[in-house]
């Protein structure tokens, strides 16, 4: 009796489908670059991007959930202009000698069959504060030469600089309030 309960779960056991695991992707620095975006003095508006960034998503698509884990270099600013870069690193901004990363962690929240928002966080300046972001592009692709999955994204939400301790943020309407926070990424299927 033992023995037939014994292949009786065996055979229940192969025919059951197999839990899919979630499929793991590392950032490709090359194509992904966070920006940020905030009025000068109510009169234009700056933009810089952030050229080095590391990190991993990963997507459980059977069951519509998945991470994003990002590690954004803050010494590699670049809005174009040397002397706007500099003030960006300096105390008054990122601080980059004693906070030389930012991050951001959070979770994919699926609509139909793809990410359409990420419920996360920032931490800039050892400050963790909410971020979520709306995820306006997503698609992944075989990629043509390596023949892994490519997945890119383009995403938006906003922060205020204030809640991080940023010195110039107190100052002037321009600094002070709304950031605007993009981030592009592309990020290779692991095997």
């Amino acid at each position: 009796m033992f023995k037939k309960k014994l292949i009786v779960a065996a055979l229940i056991a192969s025919t059951a489908p197999a839990l899919a695991a979630a499929d793991k992707y590392r950032i490709d620095p090359d194509h992904t670059y966070p920006s940020i975006e905030f009025s000068h003095l109510g009169i234009s508006v700056w933009r810089g991007k952030f050229n080095r960034t590391t990190g991993n998503i990963t997507i459980d698509r059977a069951a519509k959930t998945g991470t994003v884990d990002l590690v954004i270099d803050t010494t590699s600013i670049d809005f174009g202009l040397d002397a706007m870069n500099e003030k960006a690193r300096s105390g008054d901004f990122f601080n980059v000698a004693k906070y030389p990363t930012a991050t951001y962690k959070g979770r994919l929240k699926f609509a139909g069959d793809k990410p359409r928002t990420v419920e996360g966080q920032v931490t800039i300046m050892g400050v963790t504060r909410p971020a979520d972001l709306t995820i306006n592009l997503f698609n992944c692709i075989p990629h043509p030469i390596l023949k892994k999955e490519l997945c890119g994204a383009d995403a938006e939400g906003e922060l205020n600089w204030s809640e991080y301790g940023m010195k110039m943020s107190k100052y002037g309407q321009g600094e002070a309030g709304k950031v605007r926070l993009r981030i592009q990424v592309e990020a290779l299927k692991q095997d």
